[in-house]
């Protein structure tokens, strides 16, 4: 039954409850998110993630059967925090230059919000696996990587369809400098501690988007 059928039979289906399972799943991969971004993604061990959710090792087996199923799902778990806090919040805006400006600004507040506490899941993965060749969790990494990438360039496009960006703009090319900008933010953020770097990476972005502005 589609949506609209269900708003003119004035009912909408039961909510499904999670199970305790799915309950206790949810709460180790939100744990399981925080600790890689302090310790590594490769730092996870199932017994050092058991002593963190005060749940038994061979409890928290029975959720991951593998170091890297693991990895996985953790990184599954990350990804829908990230979409709800940056890529969600603008959907609702006309295409455009005011769309692709919010969704800068979500995502420059995903990093000031420190909602890891070791910064970026997504940048701190990439920095730890970027080296690794044939490896599951890598290429994971890299497809997400590339499909944030694919993403600005999509919101960049619609803006150039809304004749908000100059024509001869290379999707690519920009969208690669409003990625470099948010990630250096993160990184000095981490590394110096100073907020005022996310007004800077804000200006910056304004600035180059200003820039090719079709006037």
């Amino acid at each position: 039954m589609d949506a609209a059928s269900n708003e003119h039979s004035g009912s909408r289906p039961p909510r499904r409850q999670r199970s305790d399972g799915e309950r206790s799943r949810a709460a180790i991969l939100r744990e399981a998110a925080r600790l890689a971004t302090v310790e590594g993604l490769d730092g996870l061990s199932l017994a050092r993630l058991a002593a963190a959710v005060g749940m038994s090792k061979s409890g928290l087996f029975a959720h991951f059967g593998s170091k890297e199923e693991l990895q996985l799902a953790t990184i599954a778990a990350a990804r829908r925090r990230f979409v709800d806090h940056v890529v969600r919040p603008s959907r609702g805006l006309p295409r455009g230059r005011g769309r692709l400006d919010a969704l800068l600004g979500d995502w420059l507040d995903y990093f000031r919000g420190e909602v890891f506490p070791g910064g970026c899941f997504f940048d701190s993965v990439k920095s730890e696996f970027d080296s690794r060749p044939d490896n599951a969790v890598r290429e994971v990494v890299a497809e997400d990587m590339r499909q944030f990438l694919g993403f600005l360039e999509r919101e960049i496009r619609k803006a150039q369809e809304a004749g908000e960006i100059a024509a001869s703009v290379e999707p690519a090319q920009l969208a690669f400098e409003l990625d470099a900008l948010g990630s250096a933010a993160n990184q000095q953020f981490q590394l110096l501690g100073d907020r005022a770097v996310f007004d800077r990476a804000a200006t910056a972005m304004r600035s180059r988007l200003d820039l090719v502005d079709p006037e």
